[in-house]
């Protein structure tokens, strides 16, 4: 049972468990829970992957031929210890009242699931295909569509359907009822997009904790009447609860970094990258910040332009942009070392997360 559900009798006798209404003490709570768990049950969960992946993840013969000797035998879906830290630190800390929790908890659960399936294939068949590309598409849209009504009936007002403008105050576009069909492609356009960055030790969850760290702070703004009016962005009620979810995010991913960091002991694999990509993109959905993750999680658009890109120009002429797709294989073939470009792009993240940010305040 949530924690503030079980301290509400006591919290007018006793000041430390009055803290558990605010929404700030719980989510640096939430942040430090799922850092504990990931510590405490990583070494675990890592010895059981390996021993049921005895070759570990498949590695791509086509990729940077270092792959083939550096990352042979290091077992996928790490992301198991991502999702479970997250999902124990959110049903721990979070209002579980509120509609916007579960509904970002089922996509993140259910594009994690759809990641597990195509990790197990592609470990016991020992290739790396997995789930079919259009199945995977099929049943994204699904999960991703069942969410976007969701949240859309928990909203209110005109706003729910509607894609507001950063910097522009004013600017509030009526999507109607086709809005749960642009929340369903934000959700699987992170989601895919994580996915696709995910290809060095520690790329994807950097920028992923980043962007997270970004929509606590939008969460709790928007979803605070005062602090929304002050800098004029359009409130949504219940949205603050999200910080929790997000806060856990970051917890999560620190504590997956400690096994992750290179030399990399455990993948994160399509059950963490997908999962994690849809719950940024649901989490922008509701905070009406649909175009500011854009300019957040810049670098996971890019890596998929890259790819978009690469495979749109070699059908079309034969030849190849970049060395090879995504992007940061582009710059191993170039002869960049591993930590180089992973540093590089960390510090890009960081770059384009002060621009979201300011966003803010530009009105």
């Amino acid at each position: 049972m949530m924690l503030s559900v079980i301290s509400r009798p006591f919290a007018d006798h006793f000041f430390l468990f009055n803290l558990f209404r605010y929404i700030t003490f719980r989510a640096g709570a939430a942040c430090l829970t799922a850092l504990i768990v990931s510590f405490v049950l990583g070494p675990a969960v890592i010895r059981w992957l390996k021993s049921v992946q005895k070759q570990g993840q498949p590695i791509r013969s086509d990729g940077p031929e270092r792959h083939l000797v550096e990352k042979k035998g290091t077992p996928t879906m790490g992301g198991l210890l991502i999702l479970g830290s997250l999902t124990i630190s959110t049903l721990l800390w979070a209002d579980l009242r509120n509609g916007y929790v579960w509904a970002v908890l089922f996509v993140t659960l259910g594009y994690g699931a759809l990641g597990f399936w195509d990790d197990y294939l592609k470990v016991t068949r020992r290739n790396t295909r997995g789930v079919p590309g259009r199945i995977k598409l099929i049943v994204q849209a699904a999960i991703g569509l069942a969410t976007a009504i969701w949240i859309t009936s928990l909203a209110r007002g005109p706003l729910a359907t509607a894609l507001t403008v950063p910097v522009f105050k004013e600017v509030v576009i009526p999507l109607g009822a086709l809005f749960p069909v642009f929340g369903t492609l934000v959700m699987m356009g992170a989601s895919n997009a994580v996915n696709l960055t995910d290809g060095l030790d520690g790329l994807a969850i950097v920028p992923t904790m980043i962007a997270a760290a970004v929509f606590t702070l939008i969460a709790y703004l928007v979803g605070n009447r005062i602090f929304a009016d002050y800098l004029q962005l359009n409130p949504v009620v219940g949205a603050g609860e999200l910080a929790v979810f997000c806060a856990a995010l970051v917890g999560a991913g620190l504590g997956f970094l400690w096994f992750n960091a290179p030399p990399a002991a455990v993948f994160m694999g399509d059950i963490g990258a997908l999962g994690l990509g849809g719950a940024l993109g649901a989490v922008a959905m509701v905070t009406k910040h649909e175009i500011v993750l854009m300019i957040v999680g810049g670098l996971f658009v890019v890596e998929t332009l890259s790819v978009v890109i690469q495979v749109f120009w070699y059908k079309r002429t034969g030849h190849r942009v970049f060395l090879m797709a995504p992007l940061h294989h582009h710059f191993e073939k170039k002869g960049w070392a591993e930590p180089t470009i992973v540093i590089r792009f960390w510090i890009i993240s960081m770059i384009l997360a002060l621009l979201g940010l300011a966003t803010l305040k530009i009105r």
